[in-house]
């Protein structure tokens, strides 16, 4: 082993492991990007426990890299004063790992990835410390386009956009984390294969979001599993800059499924939501009607075995949605609101048996669904509250895996 005290403390273990350890300085920013472009494959980065003042955005495109601190509580790089970069951090290499350090307040989004095969965020968190404004960065964790990506144990608070995003992406675990005060708390957008799990949503927005839009280079979302998450008293009022899509989102939603084929919500805690606590609706707006290759309709969503409560206290009446369930629902708000919305066929004759909603065992439930032709004909009472005739079979979606590298195992 040999030890140079240099702009950093260099060890190195072998011939094919390094390890660069970086402590807080005046110049710290300067020592981490050097670091970020001097390691190669097998290195690791690592942030000794104090505050890391960083003023420009860094970035990594080395693969096999551990780039890791002494926890989120310790381990902090303070972007407060940030004067370049669209991000705090931004990895486009394989197989990196992301550990034990917190990134707070970036003027974009907190850590991004692209591309990446293989991205493993580890009890990190990000936030915006003044609390929920428009002017917070987008997102918290924003991996996109990438393929087996893990999300364990981090915490989002803050994000005008989302606080754990994961999009256009492929293989997907997000689990044992904690989003708040978020406008969307974790949101799955444009991707295959996610599970998420074992999760806190709380005080956002909305708490857990499940889309497919249309313009984007990865489409028709599906498989996605959502369970055994507390998903509650999500009641901050919308602050996602104008314009944004997220920003129809309705203050006090718990989930919200838009678009996405093959999505199972089970055995999560839904409770507190102001709005409501599960609703799931079809993309609307008129550029889906131009996406030719766009389905803008849900289909297959079960949802089985959830405990449900306390939704619709408070309804958001300045989101559009919002107000219509309202005024149809009169004076009890569903907990589980489908809007009905289909091609024209199915809303006459009925979905595919393999397309059909399902509901089974939701204790304490409410359910509503529109009929939109008897709504668009203003015929009185065009809705549902029986629940009966989505009852089915259950039809488990496959887990998800994400084997980690040998080194990451310990």
């Amino acid at each position: 082993m040999r030890i140079i005290f240099t702009i950093f403390l260099f060890i190195s273990f072998d011939a094919q492991s390094d390890v660069f350890i970086i402590p807080p300085s005046d110049n710290a920013q300067e020592r981490i990007q050097e670091a970020l472009i001097l390691a190669q494959p097998g290195d690791e980065i690592h942030l000794i426990s104090g505050v890391y003042k960083i003023e420009d955005g860094l970035s990594l495109d080395v693969d096999n890299i551990l780039f890791s601190g002494e926890g989120h509580d310790k381990t902090i790089l303070d972007f407060t004063d940030q004067m370049t970069g669209a991000q705090g951090l931004l990895v486009t290499s394989n197989e990196v790992m992301l550990k034990d350090f917190a990134i707070i307040n970036t003027k974009g989004d907190g850590i991004k990835t692209i591309g990446s095969e293989g991205i493993y965020f580890i009890n990190l968190r990000t936030e915006w410390t003044g609390g929920p404004d428009s002017s917070n960065g987008a997102y918290g964790l924003y991996p996109v386009q990438s393929k087996n990506v893990l999300i364990d144990g981090c915490i989002a608070i803050g994000a005008s956009d989302a606080g754990i995003y994961v999009g256009q992406s492929e293989n997907i675990i997000v689990r044992n984390s904690r989003a708040e005060f978020n406008v969307a708390g974790i949101e799955i957008e444009n991707s295959y294969y996610a599970d998420v799990y074992n999760n806190i949503a709380q005080h956002n927005t909305g708490g857990i979001l499940v889309f497919d839009l249309p313009d984007l280079p990865q489409q028709g979302g599906h498989h996605v599993r959502v369970f055994s998450n507390q998903i509650l008293n999500n009641d901050t009022d919308n602050f996602a800059p104008e314009g944004n899509i997220v920003g129809e989102v309705p203050r006090g939603t718990g989930i919200i499924i838009m678009a996405n084929s093959n999505v199972e919500i089970f055995d999560n805690d839904i409770s507190g939501n102001e709005t409501m606590n599960i609703a799931i609706v079809s993309y609307s707006y008129e550029e889906a009607i131009d996406a030719t290759d766009y389905y803008p309709h849900p289909r297959a969503i079960q949802i089985h075995d959830n405990r449900l409560s306390n939704s619709g206290s408070n309804p958001d009446m300045d989101k559009e949605i919002a107000a219509i369930v309202k005024g149809l629902a009169k004076q009890t708000m569903p907990d589980i609101f489908w809007d009905g919305v289909l091609p024209f066929t199915q809303m006459v004759f009925g979905q595919p048996n393999e397309d059909r909603l399902v509901l089974m065992d939701n204790v304490n439930s409410s359910f509503m669904a529109i009929k939109p032709i008897q709504y668009m004909l203003s015929i009185p009472n065009p809705v549902t509250r029986d629940s009966i005739d989505f009852r089915g079979n259950i039809n488990p979606l496959d887990a998800v895996k994400i084997d980690l590298p040998s080194r990451y195992n310990d």
